[in-house]
């Protein structure tokens, strides 16, 4: 009768002075921060004191506890919700849409040499141009709606999202490139086993940028034609003078800004975990 061989654990050993460098690196981080969160929380103190104490006119300037009960405001009036998704819907729409099409413009520029030199000194030209100049042409091609500002959000994202891709494609090793046509591997090929994986921290850093961008350009957007979102509470709040919903809707787009990158963060650690 046969034996199951039993399974045996392989333990790994760490040394003292191994063991102390993560102890180290985990205070450090937690110190990082907690100084972080310290920061936050003495600004914000600091700003709730001026303004109580008269130092600061907080009708001009706000305050923390204003800025909390306008988004408590808009909560119990239910509009808060409607604003929100209407940014965010907005944003990601353009964000996705100018990421993809930058990767698809750029992969076009890599793969005809003739196409980048001719198209290169015009793809400087836009990426220099004021987009908000081309503000009323959106409105008359897109008309006054979420299409306008979503066309703004792309057009303010889709070139660095060329560029940085592109930038990425072209720093791939020649001699690399060089080797896999040595080996009859095609275009195709190439791109997709050599210049698309060596590219990847190029497109993660566009989408970095892009989430920046795509923010800059919904709520430019907003500004011009919007009747809901976080971009119109800001130029309706400043019409009327109530600083404290313009400073209200400003804290939220930075929190919506904030977990968006991190989202993109999150997925990049992902890949490289699994890619490594």
């Amino acid at each position: 009768m046969s034996k199951t061989p039993k399974s045996k654990t392989i333990k790994t050993t760490v040394s003292p002075a191994h063991s102390a460098f993560l102890k180290k690196r985990r205070r450090n981080k937690t110190a990082v921060r907690a100084f972080q969160f310290g920061l936050l929380f003495l600004a914000l103190g600091l700003w709730e004191a001026a303004a109580r104490l008269k130092i600061i006119d907080a009708f001009m300037f706000s305050s923390p506890s204003r800025i909390a009960s306008a988004i408590a405001d808009l909560a119990r009036k239910g509009t808060l919700f409607d604003h929100i998704f209407t940014t965010l819907y907005e944003c990601v729409i353009g964000f996705a849409a100018a990421t993809v099409a930058g990767t698809l413009i750029a992969v076009f520029l890599w793969w005809s040499e003739n196409a980048r030199r001719v198209l290169d000194p015009y793809i400087v030209v836009l990426n220099s141009l004021p987009k908000i100049a081309l503000g009323p042409m959106i409105i008359i091609w897109f008309g006054a709606g979420p299409k306008a500002i979503v066309f703004m959000a792309i057009l303010i994202s889709v070139i660095v999202a060329v560029l940085s891709v592109l930038n990425g494609f072209l720093s791939c090793d020649p001699d690399k490139i060089l080797l896999l046509r040595s080996m009859g591997a095609n275009k195709l090929q190439i791109l997709i086993k050599l210049v698309l994986p060596h590219s990847l921290p190029d497109i993660i850093s566009a989408l970095k940028i892009n989430v920046g961008l795509a923010w800059v350009g919904t709520i430019m957007g907003e500004y011009l034609v919007s009747r809901s979102g976080l971009g119109y509470l800001i130029v309706y709040g400043g019409t009327v003078f109530k600083i404290d919903l313009v400073m209200a809707s400003t804290v939220i787009l930075c929190l919506l800004a904030g977990l968006m990158y991190f989202g993109v963060a999150a997925a990049e650690r992902w890949i490289v975990k699994h890619r490594g």
